[in-house]
């Protein structure tokens, strides 16, 4: 096989790590709650309903799960909806509403069983006023096309909004709330995973506003996104539930997957196809196109038949008009670094199989990437200083698609030296 077809192999391996049904059964073998309701949003929360549906059975009294468009999958017992992503849209607001009102409605004796993975929290929008739906989505293009991490986007996120940042936890109480997460931000922090509806909330009002300033947003995110920010650092709001609140008396938080499954599962099939397999790191980040730099240059010093192996997730900052997405981004960038000839390979895909505003999930680059790029019309310099990663790398035949994958871990990068 070419070390594109070993590319995918790795791919299809470390996808399979992610799925959630296994992932979840595991933690509900041991749930004894005659009552459950199960709530959920975010990209995999379908599957993860699903998975909670063959485990509890008839103990499911209702349930509600909202996704992104595309992510729908058959349940019998709770209800799903689908949502704009990754700007919020008026499907999400009614979502908000309804996962709220079934948390309102739970009694002591139930247990809120909360499915939640990435994309949770552009679907669950839940503006608070006096911010509007659209203002919202005003601001959260504003933070992605600035570069905003996910942290800082979902600081700001959590404070305009009845929904996020241990604010579901407080409308379930008084009862029981397990909350089954996938993880798609480095390092697992709960409360940063679709903004952290049922865990606890170190951010403030304050940080959220120092977010928009570092961004340069500070004069052009809405009035009312300023008005709601400067009166909660006031005082004048209450803030979401912090460390220690009596909220979280009754509630538990478990991460039940991690990127750590797709990069092993990478490293494990790499090894299999007689590759000598390295791990960078499950916290790559930063610029897209510095990153894919760094990748080459790193991948040059291995050894022939070797795998150089990360997971993460890089951020683009949007100058130009086109499309893409940031491992689009990145593996055009990747090509325009290799020479023609160079024994190098790169994938570089999300692993919910949605890479940015496109239908690819990423790509795999090689030195003939650019060649065939040009040999269709196509000026690769000219794509990548309008983010339009998308449009060149289909020219070239380079794009990765898979369609959605019902789950969500970061991204994988790959480099093979063949």
């Amino acid at each position: 096989m070419s070390a594109r077809d070993d590319a995918r192999v790795l791919w299809q391996a470390a996808l399979a790590a992610g799925d959630p049904a296994p992932l979840v059964r595991r933690h509900l073998a041991a749930v004894d709650a005659r009552r459950v309701l199960v709530l959920g949003c975010g990209k995999a929360s379908g599957a993860m309903a699903r998975a909670a549906e063959e485990t509890l059975g008839e103990r499911i009294a209702d349930g509600f799960v909202v996704v992104k468009d595309g992510y729908t999958v058959p349940l019998a017992r709770v209800r799903l909806a689908e949502a704009g992503h990754p700007v919020p849209d008026a499907r999400g607001l009614a979502a908000s509403a309804r996962l709220l009102e079934l948390a309102r409605g739970a009694g002591e004796a139930d247990l809120v069983l909360f499915l939640v993975s990435g994309g949770g929290s552009a679907l669950t929008p839940a503006p608070a006023p006096p911010v509007t739906l659209a203002e919202k989505r005003e601001v959260t293009r504003l933070l992605l096309a600035a570069g905003a991490t996910i942290a800082e986007l979902n600081a700001v996120r959590k404070h305009l909004s009845r929904f996020k940042g241990g604010q579901l936890a407080r409308a379930a109480r008084p009862a029981s709330v397990l909350t089954l997460a996938l993880s798609d931000v480095i390092g697992d922090p709960l409360d940063v995973i679709a903004s952290g509806p049922t865990a606890p909330d170190p951010t403030t009002f304050r940080d959220a506003l120092d977010v928009l300033e570092a961004r340069g947003l500070g004069a052009r995110a809405p009035a009312s996104v300023r008005e709601r920010l400067e009166a909660g650092r006031r005082g004048a709001l209450e803030e979401t539930p912090k460390p220690g609140d009596r909220v979280f008396e009754r509630v538990e938080n478990i991460v039940v997957g991690n990127n750590a499954l797709v990069t092993d599962a990478a490293l494990a099939a790499a090894g299999r196809l007689g590759y000598r397999a390295e791990l960078l790191t499950r916290a790559l980040e930063g610029e897209a196109r510095h990153v894919a730099r760094d990748l080459v240059a790193r991948a040059r010093r291995l050894p022939p038949r070797a795998c150089l192996i990360a997971g993460g997730e890089t951020t683009v900052t949007v100058r130009g008009r086109g499309r893409g997405g940031r491992c689009q981004e990145l593996a055009l960038a990747a090509a325009l670094e290799l020479t023609s000839g160079e024994p190098l390979t790169l994938l570089a895909a999300g692993t919910d199989g949605t890479d940015g505003p496109t239908d690819a999930a990423g790509a795999i680059v090689d030195a003939g990437t650019v060649g065939r790029a040009r040999a269709a019309g196509a000026d690769p310099w000219r794509a990548l200083d309008d983010n339009d990663a998308h449009t060149l790398l289909a020219a070239s035949g380079d794009l990765l698609v898979t369609g959605p994958t019902n789950t969500n871990l970061l991204d994988l990068y790959l480099v093979l030296r063949d």
